[in-house]
């Protein structure tokens, strides 16, 4: 399939930036676990997450996704 039966098919088209956007968001979530776990997980893991470790996954995972869309807005600029 050549760029002019793609252009010619918006279905496809749609698609595909459906699945480039699933992409970013898996990566992003990824790079956030391993940030957040490396950063408040500093023994071996229970069965259950210490109230601290659950506080600073929260606090991690909410500054990660605010700095994001920090992020994303300057380039939209």
């Amino acid at each position: 399939m050549d760029s002019s039966e793609l252009a010619n098919n918006p279905q496809l088209l749609q698609y595909l930036n459906q699945q480039k956007e699933k992409a970013m968001v898996n990566q992003a979530v990824s790079k956030l676990t391993s940030v957040c776990w490396d950063k408040c997980i500093t023994d071996k893991p229970g069965s259950k997450f210490s109230s601290s470790e659950s506080s600073c996954l929260t606090h991690c995972a909410q500054r990660y996704m605010d700095m994001s869309m920090l992020i994303m807005k300057r380039f939209q600029q």
